[in-house]
């Protein structure tokens, strides 16, 4: 099982909000996940990313693919922390 560490979109029209979820790659983007690892909001100033690095760290040597986008905030997440 393919498994990817991506966000689903929430929130509302013009509006996003999105959670950092560990979900199978073949599950469509708002849909089922397995675990939620943090939540970013790009619409406040400057940009909230809350990450439970602990989980991420599991997922990722367990053998999840973060997408580019995910990769990126765990990044700069890390250089806040």
């Amino acid at each position: 099982m393919a498994v990817k560490i991506r966000l689903a979109r929430h929130g509302a029209k013009k509006a996003p909000y999105y959670r950092i979820v560990v979900a199978d790659a073949r599950a469509p983007r708002d849909g089922r996940f397995i675990e939620e690892v943090g939540r970013y909001n790009p619409c406040v100033d400057p940009a909230m990313v809350k990450l439970d690095f602990e989980k991420v760290d599991t997922w990722i040597k367990n053998g999840a693919q973060p997408t580019d986008t995910v990769a990126r905030l765990i990044e700069t997440a890390r250089k806040g922390e």
